[in-house]
């Protein structure tokens, strides 16, 4: 089993599999090659690259950590062209008075993947988004199953 941690992101061929924990706000993006068995991970913290100064690592963004999940990806032989993908996390973890942008961080999160996703035309075939609690992750390529654990809920499979 990999391990990606948070503002991180990796790769894995079957038959090993790749996993992250504590996703609160954050989105776990799972990028998969389904003919070659090759897939990404990254655990994205923020929406925008762009919006922030200190943007190094391109793994803290939806923007640009799912372009660099891409290149490793191709390095490792997967067909960019034949990627599917599938997210998980963006929660809105504390209750705020306000609806206030800034604090739905969760929500921006899950909208910037999609979008990014979108505009490279990778489909989403499931999610597992939003609502009030946390998520750890696991993806096997081998079977294309992402399997959701979150304390007090029932293990999801998706």
């Amino acid at each position: 089993m990999i391990k990606v941690g948070m503002a991180d992101l990796n790769v894995c061929v079957a038959p090993n599999s790749i996993t992250t924990l504590g996703l609160g706000s954050c989105v776990g993006i799972i990028l998969y090659d389904q003919r070659n068995k090759i897939a990404g991970l990254a655990h994205v913290m923020l929406p925008d690259s762009t919006k922030i100064s200190n943007n190094e690592n391109k793994a803290k963004f939806a923007d640009t950590g799912i372009d660099e999940l891409i290149n490793r990806m191709k390095v490792i032989g997967a067909n960019p062209r034949g990627l599917v993908a599938k997210i998980a996390g963006g929660a809105q973890m504390f209750a705020f008075s306000k609806n206030n942008d800034m604090m739905r961080i969760g929500d921006r999160n899950v909208e910037a993947t999609k979008a990014k996703l979108n505009e490279l035309s990778i489909p989403i075939l499931a999610e597992d988004t939003g609502l009030n609690y946390g998520r750890t992750i696991e993806f096997y390529p081998e079977t294309g199953e992402l399997h959701i654990k979150s304390v007090g809920k029932e293990r999801k499979v998706i």
